[in-house]
């Protein structure tokens, strides 16, 4: 598409751009333009850091080795067959 234009094309094209829009507006189109730019590169920035500390807590989290735990058997606490007590503590109160 471009490789058919010669330097005196591109002087014709900026003219009638300076022509459209005015030389004032051109800066100030200029600034917005650049930015923008810079907000949208900072944000991509963030957008990383972001992301990073999440794939690090992530890895880290992952145990590295099984570790040995010592345990002890207990017996199960001896079953209540008497219900009387506790009946006769609710109604002392």
């Amino acid at each position: 598409m471009l490789r058919g234009l010669e330097g005196w094309h591109i002087v014709i094209i900026l003219g009638i751009v300076v022509l459209l829009f005015g030389s004032r507006k051109l800066p100030d189109a200029a600034r917005s333009m650049g930015q923008s730019l810079r907000i949208f590169k900072s944000e991509m920035k963030a957008a990383a850091k972001d992301d990073a500390p999440a794939a690090v807590t992530a890895q880290s989290a992952a145990p590295a080795a099984p570790q040995a735990v010592e345990a002890s058997v207990v017996s199960p606490p001896a079953p209540v067959t008497d219900a009387a007590p506790i009946h006769q503590a609710a109604e002392q109160r």
